[in-house]
């Protein structure tokens, strides 16, 4: 019987089996940002454990609220940087060099083919699209991963999603992956690996992977996951070049990690694009999707473009095309958030910036502060956001506010219009 790649890291990493179908993994890295960690840290410190198990394979960063707003997010990023500086961990990211975790940290090449990562933090299964695995974990498992470099899962069954077709104008990444959970519900992954194969993900570039495996949290997935291939192999090739001669040797060598042909699957499922429009959700789902056309006329009060999700450099491109000569609604209230320092550069060089400036976007740091209300952009109660952030739950992004997720080319069509509406060009 084949293995699916999820069995085949599994395989790669098991130090031990416990009862239960249990196997107990060798971490490759280990990521921290200030939300979630300081409780790790504080409850190791209580125990006496105030130890790492390797200060190169720990990655941390302030992200979530940058700068501080108050006290208390100014306490969570001292007990992290304190941390980090006691432990001397070698790629710690603070103010000035931060970014989104999930943007960061894939541009640093920490994220490769095979690995396993955990983190607090649910979207961490961003870092499957370059074929690792990679979750999100409670308290206790940081802990365990930070002190032991270990960390305990039970092979998860795996949903393969053979995604082809041809895309429709004005489709994007986020357009299918939207698609993709309103098919499967919120619950239709819960506890499983979404695998995303066929020849539309074989097309996308990494970003574009970034953003479906970043949202397969949203139907329940423990992890989402790409197979690696040359797309995945240029992005790295600046961190694997002196691991390899040549490029083709990477691509051959990573080739381990696809599933065989024969592996056994809890379901295979089908999915054409040929059928997928530009999409919104509605309510407090993410499987709650409706088309753009048919939310027309659905007033916003506010646009919010960046996150994990949309707010790399090809987001910025894609909402900038759109913007470019136009202004947002005198009515509305438009952010944009590069997700990491590379992105803010880039998009200054190409002036992109400018673009989102003359626009009207309030243009901020890299955070993730506004996509779970925390910083950057919390809406007051009765106000709608247009956003391409990843969840749209009630009071996701302030008590009583309502987030229609979309793409940004969407969504900066949306700021334009002042009511929900598709891109001009995609019309």
């Amino acid at each position: 019987m084949g293995k699916t790649i999820a069995e085949k890291i599994f395989e790669a990493h098991t130090v031990d089996t416990l009862s239960g179908g249990i196997s107990v993994l060798k971490l490759d890295a280990v990521f921290c940002h200030e939300i979630t960690t300081p409780v790790a840290i504080n409850d190791l410190v209580a125990k006496g454990l105030d130890r790492v198990f390797d200060n190169t394979k720990i990655k941390a960063v302030v992200d979530h609220v940058t700068p501080s707003k108050d006290s208390k997010t100014a306490e969570q990023a001292k007990i992290l940087r304190d941390w980090a500086r006691r432990h001397d961990i070698k790629d710690f990211f603070d103010i000035g060099n931060n970014g989104v975790c999930h943007a960061l940290f894939p541009e640093n090449g920490f994220s490769r083919p095979g690995y396993t990562i955990i983190m607090g933090d649910s979207h961490t299964c961003t870092h499957g699209a370059f074929g690792a695995f990679a979750a999100g974990v409670g308290t206790t498992d940081l802990q365990v991963g930070i002190l032991k470099g270990i960390c305990t899962f039970k092979t998860p069954e795996t949903i393969k999603i053979n995604v082809t077709g041809k895309r429709n104008k004005g489709v994007y990444a986020k357009d299918i992956i939207l698609s993709i959970i309103k098919k499967l519900s919120v619950n239709g992954a819960t506890n499983k690996v979404i695998e995303f194969t066929g020849s539309v993900i074989d097309d996308m570039t990494m970003e574009e992977r970034m953003t479906v495996c970043n949202m397969a949290i949203e139907a329940g997935g423990t992890v989402g996951i790409c197979y690696p291939d040359e797309t995945t192999v240029d992005y790295l090739w600046p961190f694997i070049e002196d691991e390899f001669k040549t490029k083709e040797m990477a691509v051959k060598e990573y080739a381990k990690w696809k599933s065989d042909d024969d592996a056994k699957y809890a379901q295979v499922i089908e999915f054409s694009i040929d059928d997928v429009v530009p999409v919104a959700t509605v309510g407090f789902k993410p499987d709650q999707v409706e088309t753009i056309e048919s939310l027309a006329g659905t007033k916003v009060d506010q646009v919010y473009i960046g996150s994990c999700t949309n707010g790399r450099i090809e987001d910025l491109r894609e909402a900038a095309a759109v913007l470019k000569g136009k202004k947002v609604n005198k009515f509305v209230r438009a952010i944009v958030s590069p997700a990491s320092p590379k992105t803010y550069n880039m998009a200054l060089k190409e002036g992109l910036l400018e673009i989102f400036d003359t626009a009207g976007f309030c243009v901020t740091n890299p955070t993730c502060g506004a996509c779970l209300g925390m910083s950057n952009g919390v809406l007051a109660k009765g106000e709608v956001c247009a956003s391409t952030t990843n969840r749209n739950f009630s009071g996701r992004m302030g008590k009583g506010g309502m987030v229609h997720l979309m793409s940004p080319a969407s969504a900066a069509a949306t700021a334009i219009a002042g009511e929900i509406t598709l891109a001009s060009e995609d019309k």
